[in-house]
């Protein structure tokens, strides 16, 4: 079992690495554990996005009247809900199986470990064993949910991501540990549906990330929806003893305890390094992640490391877009390295966040001197017409040189926005360039022109 390129884990960063190193005439082969499309696909990114789906849709039905529209009153029907979003995962899993075969990579089935000597040990989930070899090998192994010391998950009462995508029953309240973007995407899914939520945070502010204004906006929406939230406080302990759980919380002015069904602990995602050969193969590890160069090299020639497994943004288009660079610079290609700062960050609770590059606080550090503006949705056409009048649009300049050094948006739908950004910064494109090139009206995009018209006096709707 020879091949030009053997992938370990088939997620997005996996499964997008050995199609690109079969396009470009190598003989890949693909291990995989569990499901094909990884966590992203099956337990992450797309069976979420189809449960806040069918959130806004009830949101929408619960808020009927306010365009006009007569309906009787609607109920969620948890259970289907959780089947439509398996439904949804289950169909794109099939869908990369295709692509495989289009491809022409065979996939196996099984657990794989890295050897020396350019090989593979693949166990099968009945206890076979088979070894590969190959020219080049690129472990794609991504990550879990984070268990903190204090918040020991047990699946059931205290649960991760993945339980929280599948709980048998809607719990009447729960406490999500954490805020960033897993956190606050199922606060608002249940809180939607009718769960009573409460958001606890370590830091200062909600989704720390992000720019400090769009923090505080989030933090106006989710408490007009309803959700509790409480920040510069930390879990101490939970107590799972009873029917639910007691949660002991430290916060600036003392201890208190609150009750809930369910504790989601949401405190981020570790590497999947262990039990996967490294230390046998002398692949060098720092602080949890594999060590790499700029073109996803490790300590060892021949092998490879991209995805959650190595420094940078854990985020599935990070993945992909570090498989494809690592398999084009193998082929001999001229790649470039990626750009780090320009890197699109998403969260899709509502209204949704959408940012690339510098906020303003990390500029100013940088020592930029800044022009700065800011575009609310509030006065956009288009978004008081949709009923969606939360959020904004905030671009960063750089004031030397019209540079674009970050945007930072909140508001309906600015996930699908922010790609315009992505590739302004990619060519460099400064700002009066963004003012004269003619956004289409009325659409939520020309708050990206009105932006940065008004960084340089010139905006016109404000």
């Amino acid at each position: 079992m020879n091949y030009d390129v053997i992938v370990i884990g088939s997620g997005p960063g996996g499964y997008v690495t050995a199609i690109r190193a079969s396009q470009l005439g190598m003989k890949t082969a693909i291990v995989e554990r569990e499901s094909l499309g990884g966590i992203c696909l099956n337990w992450g990114c797309i069976p979420t996005k189809a449960l806040i789906k069918s959130a806004q849709v009830f949101e929408y039905i619960n808020h009927a009247a306010e365009y006009g529209i007569e309906a009787a009153e609607p109920k969620a029907d948890f259970a289907a809900i959780v089947k439509r979003s398996r439904g949804v995962a289950d169909g794109m899993s099939k869908g990369i199986q295709f692509l495989m075969k289009k491809n022409k990579i065979d996939v196996i089935m099984g657990t794989g470990k890295v050897k020396p000597g350019q090989k593979v040990e693949v166990k099968g989930n009945d206890g076979t064993q088979q070894e590969l070899t190959g020219k080049h090998i690129i472990i794609a192994t991504g990550g879990r949910s984070r268990e903190l010391p204090n918040l020991k998950q047990d699946g059931k009462k205290v649960i991760g991501y993945r339980q929280a995508m599948v709980l048998p029953e809607q719990p009447k309240s729960m406490v999500v540990v954490g805020s960033g973007a897993i956190g606050v995407e199922f606060a608002y899914f249940y809180a939607t549906l009718g769960t009573k939520v409460t958001i606890v945070e370590f830091m200062e502010n909600i989704v720390p990330v992000e720019d400090e204004e769009v923090s505080k906006q989030l933090l106006r929406s989710l408490k007009k929806s309803g959700i509790e939230i409480m920040t510069s406080s930390s879990v101490e302990s939970v107590d799972t003893s009873g029917t639910g759980c007691k949660v002991q919380v430290k916060t600036a002015t003392g201890m208190q305890t609150l009750e809930c069904d369910i504790v989601l602990s949401a405190a981020g995602v570790v590497a999947n390094i262990e039990n996967i050969g490294l230390e046998e193969t002398g692949i060098k590890t720092d602080k949890g992640k594999v060590v790499v160069d700029e073109f996803y090299n490790t300590t060892v020639k021949g092998y490879y490391a991209i995805g959650d497994i190595v420094g940078g943004q854990a985020l599935a288009h990070v993945a992909s877009a570090e498989g494809i660079t690592c398999v084009e610079k193998i082929a001999g290609l001229h790649v470039d390295p990626i750009d780090y700062n320009n890197i699109p960050g998403c969260t899709y609770c509502s209204p949704e966040i959408a940012s690339v590059g510098y906020t303003e606080k990390a500029a100013k550090a940088a020592g930029y001197e800044l022009k700065i503006g800011k575009f609310p949705f509030s006065v956009s056409g288009k978004a008081s017409a949709a009923g969606a009048k939360d959020g904004f649009v905030k671009l960063i300049f750089d004031a030397k040189y019209g540079e674009l050094l970050g945007a930072h948006m909140i508001g309906a739908n600015v996930t699908e926005m922010i790609a315009e950004i992505v590739v302004a910064r990619k060519l460099e494109t400064t700002g009066h360039e963004m003012i004269k090139a003619i956004h289409p009206h009325p659409t939520m995009s020309e708050a990206i022109m009105e932006a940065a018209a008004a960084a340089y006096g010139e905006v016109i709707h404000l």
